[in-house]
Parts: C-alpha cells; structure tokens; sequence
C-alpha cells in the first residue's frame, strides 16, 4: 500500500496557472500512478484570518475553514509544499496558512520539556520545492537559502517531521517550455517515490 501524501500547494496566486501549479500536479500524477493516496490544498483558495495576537496562537482555535487541513496533516505520512520565492521567503498567505494549522497542542508539544524534542508530526518526512526568479546555485550558496533553511529548520523540523528534503527551481520565470517539461517529468518521478 502506498503511503498518504498531502500537497500544499503556496502559490498565493489561485486565479491562473503557475509553474508551481504544474509541478505539484506532476508530482501528484506521479504518487498516484505509483499508488499513493495524495491529497491537496491551496491556502490561495481559502479565506483565513492572519493572526496577530501570540496568546490566539497559542490559546486560540483555528479557524473552521482549516480544520480539514490540519486534519489532512494529521493523516499524512509525507508532505510536499511547493511555493515560489517572494522576497527571499515564501509568500505571506503560506506563512499565515502555516501559523495557522501548526499551532502548539497540534504540532508542538503545548509546554515542552526539551523545545528540541517538542514537535508532535514524527513520523512524516516532507519536501520543499521552491520556485524562483534567480539561478538556484546563487540562491543556495550566495544567500545560502536562508529562507527555505527556515522553513525545514524552524518549522518543518521543530514540529518532527524529518527528513525534509528540498528542491530550488532557478529561472523560474524565464523558463522555457523544454525546461518546464523536464522540470514536470523530473516531479512526477520524485512523486512515483513519495520523495
């Protein structure tokens, strides 16, 4: 039996078709085909609140629209999360998304003993795939991916999900059709292996 993947797709942008739409698609073709069960979701599409108050996030209830992705993360064995890079990070509505479903209680122990032993999602490896306008090489070794560093290390990794691998798609926006292809195809075989 395949395993149970969730894909979070963090394009903040739902109302046409980016690179990072085609992507996730690819992958899902490719879990699919290989028999995994794989699930979406799409913070574009969903009207949250941002929280702005440490005690909401803490204390408070996450909005009903997202109970179903909080329970998707639940049920899932493996995550990608595909986003393009905004400003050096992942877009605003992604992070909102993020605070929102992995709060203390759900992802992290509410009163840890050892912060580095606090996550509560062991047991599920993710990927990160990250699209930008920039060479990748530049991105991971001038800039060092901060960004996406802090998303695996910070978030990803302190709520115990581990591994995290990760994947930087430079060039992004100058992309040519052979290149998203290869891209797709190179997504749908991370896919067929729950990768």
């Amino acid at each position: 039996m395949g395993k149970r993947i969730l894909i979070i797709q963090g394009h903040p942008d739902s109302s046409q078709r980016h690179l990072c739409h085609a992507l996730a698609e690819a992958y899902a073709e490719g879990a699919r085909a290989a028999g995994h069960l794989v699930e979406t979701f799409e913070p574009a599409q969903l009207a949250f609140p941002l929280l702005s108050d440490p005690a909401d996030w803490q204390d408070g209830a996450v909005p009903a629209v997202l109970l179903p992705a909080q329970e998707a993360i639940a049920r899932a064995q493996h995550l990608l999360l595909i986003y393009p890079l905004w400003l050096g990070d992942m877009p605003a509505r992604l992070k909102g998304f993020l605070e929102q479903v992995l709060r203390p209680g759900f992802a992290i122990a509410r009163e840890p003993g050892n912060p580095l032993r606090s996550g509560l999602l062991a047991g599920r490896s993710a990927r990160v795939v990250v699209t930008m306008g920039m060479p990748a090489p530049l991105y991971r070794w001038f800039y060092r991916a901060h960004g996406l560093q802090l998303l695996r290390r910070n978030i990803l990794q302190f709520a115990g999900i581990r591994p995290v691998a990760t994947t930087v798609v430079g060039m992004a926006g100058a992309m040519p059709p052979r290149r998203v292809a290869a891209w797709r195809a190179r997504l749908y075989q991370v896919g067929t292996r729950a990768a």
